[in-house]
């Protein structure tokens, strides 16, 4: 520091204003940009571990995951809330757990190496009690909502999920409208349909129960797909996911219809496995979880820091949220059209 400002001719002081970011306002912008040019000709680096002696901050993250670290399927999570946090100068820390018991271990040894606040992540949406053991840190929710509504997060807007995806099948000219949902009366289930419900009404399609099955896995979920096609006779079909999507292929196939020509159907998830399984391609609704965990990061930084950072946001398929969006934030997730859908 001393040779960039013999170099630049300003002082010491200037220049540690100039490279910690502290120099809006205080030094001109000329002066800041010249420091900033002799600094990346010098090669300079920030040295993390005086820094953090010196602010008490380390730039660290504590990212605590239930089974996401291990999980293909949401792995974008992770990625996004990394490059968010490299963005923004900050590194991360990954912690997978799942038992209840692993948590407050967890959570103590990541305190232990110092890190700043914590993003902390399930694996499908839900709300929950946070740990008592996060403290006075600052605490964001990856898929998650807070039962107290005092800790800020961000989910997936389960609603428009099932809205959008009838909507696409209603205005493909679909009038007998099959849900073939979760047989687990989660978040998503419920939210997404309410969605598939309210679309219908707006279209003044009257809801019939017998189009609206909860199914499982395997062979009892193909089962009760098999019993909707034959006693119902749907023209077009919302799957909770790609993977039930599948079970709706198969009974097609069985009887000789031809997705996308005599039935449509949309999924959710844009799972690779099924998007290059699948024939024809299933028209889905991709699930943000690289945007999400990216806001989360974002957003804990914002607390770490009590500002907004402004980096330059990456272009997404889903928009990402503003920093004081209305909590709990859920994000507006985007239908991808293929070729299943008449």
């Amino acid at each position: 520091m001393k040779q960039i400002a013999q170099e630049t001719g300003v002082s010491v002081s200037t220049v540690s204003l100039v490279l910690n970011g502290r120099d809006e306002g205080r030094v001109k912008p000329g002066i800041a940009s010249q420091v900033r040019d002799t600094a990346r000709k010098l090669g300079y680096t920030p040295n993390p571990l005086a820094r953090s002696l010196r602010t008490s901050k380390t730039k660290i993250l504590g990212f605590l995951s239930e089974e996401i670290a291990t999980t293909p399927f949401a792995g974008r999570i992770i990625l996004g809330a990394h490059d968010a946090a490299s963005a923004l100068g900050y590194m991360m820390l990954t912690v997978n757990t799942d038992r209840e018991s692993d948590e407050s271990e967890e959570i103590s040894a990541l305190k232990r190496y110092g890190v700043d606040g914590f993003l902390y992540a399930k694996m499908f949406n839900r709300v929950i009690t946070v740990p008592k053991s996060f403290g006075g840190y600052p605490v964001v929710l990856v898929d998650a909502t807070d039962s107290k509504g005092a800790v800020p997060g961000i989910t997936p807007d389960e609603f428009r999920i099932g809205y959008d995806a009838a909507r696409h099948l209603i205005d493909a000219g679909c009038s007998q409208i099959a849900y073939v949902g979760s047989d687990s009366p989660i978040v998503a289930q419920e939210g997404r349909r309410k969605g598939y419900r309210k679309a219908l009404a707006d279209a003044g399609i009257p809801y019939n129960p017998g189009l609206d099955i909860g199914v499982g896995n395997n062979r009892p979920a193909l089962d009760a797909v098999s019993s909707l096609f034959d006693r119902a006779h749907p023209d077009g079909f919302f799957c909770f996911n790609d993977a039930r999507a599948w079970y709706v292929y198969e009974c097609a196939a069985r009887r000789g219809l031809a997705v996308g020509r005599d039935i449509s159907v949309v999924g959710v998830d844009n799972h690779r496995v099924f998007a290059e399984t699948f024939a024809p391609d299933l028209t889905t609704i991709e699930l943000p979880h690289y945007e999400m965990g990216y806001w989360a990061a974002y957003k804990l930084i914002s607390l770490i820091e009590g500002r907004d950072p402004e980096p330059d946001l990456p272009e997404t398929t889903a928009g990402i949220p503003s920093l004081d969006s209305p909590l709990p934030v859920r994000i507006h997730c985007m239908l991808i059209e293929k070729n299943s859908v008449a």
